[in-house]
């Protein structure tokens, strides 16, 4: 992983990027950023505001302790559960500290709360640098496509292993149950395999939509796999045009 970001193009507030060899949005392995990224306070996503308020501080605490330890640290963590004010406090304080690569917390909680998601989403985009790029945790696949338009850069390997000890089958529209939906015989090893070429596939998808200025047209697609992407989608389009259309091109 390299300090330098550089976005190539946009598809809407959607970001085509290059990390080094790595192009994005991509699938980030947590097992290789680990020796560059900074440690932080967990803190559960529906909390008082003050316990939330404690989480950033230690979060920032962390990070700055790292950064003097480990010059080369250059990926953090965005704390501060619901709160988009504190979460945006968060990933300020962390940019002024050095880093640019920034992982969002909670994101399993943020995608069964799609007004929340868009809301924090599209507010860290807007205050945040445009070089730093946005890492999402645990993102399931058929919200790839919409998280990458409204301009998160990478997600975190991960739900591909999860899943595969739970014996579900990854798609990029759907999870299969295969005690449920007898669609193979396979092991852990190889469902573990299967989701985790259905995450690469998902990201290389995206990308080659982002190049063809299609994306929306596969988030449109993608929007009706579940009741919280097709939420997400609707408050996106309801609630924040100006930013949907301040990278959109017109023809």
């Amino acid at each position: 992983m390299v300090e330098k970001f550089e976005i190539k193009s946009h598809d809407g507030p959607g970001r085509l990027g290059r990390l080094g060899d790595i192009q994005t949005p991509a699938i980030f392995n947590e097992k290789e950023i680990e020796n560059i990224l900074a440690d932080d306070e967990q803190t559960a996503y529906n909390i008082e505001r003050e316990i939330a308020e404690w989480g950033v501080r230690r979060t920032i605490e962390k990070a700055e302790n790292e950064k003097n330890q480990n010059p080369n640290s250059k990926i953090a963590v965005i704390q501060g559960s619901k709160y988009v004010d504190l979460r945006i406090e968060c990933g300020k304080k962390l940019e002024e500290l050095g880093y640019n690569g920034l992982i969002i917390a909670n994101g399993d909680d943020l995608l069964l709360h799609p007004r929340d998601l868009v809301n924090l989403i599209v507010e860290l985009r807007k205050n945040l640098k445009p070089n730093t790029y946005l890492i999402f945790t645990f993102a399931e696949c058929s919200f790839i496509p919409l998280l990458s338009y409204m301009g998160i850069d990478g997600f975190l390997s991960g739900s591909d292993e999860y899943y595969s000890y739970l014996n579900v089958l990854t798609t990029p529209t759907k999870n299969y149950d295969l005690e449920v939906y007898k669609l193979s015989e396979m092991n852990q090893k190889q469902i573990a395999e299967c989701n985790k070429k259905t995450l690469n596939f998902v990201a290389s998808e995206v990308r080659e939509h982002m190049k063809n200025k299609t994306l929306r047209n596969l988030i449109e697609e993608r929007g009706v796999t579940s009741p919280q992407n097709a939420s997400a989608l609707r408050i996106l389009d309801k609630y924040h045009q100006d930013y949907l259309q301040e990278n959109t091109q017109l023809y």
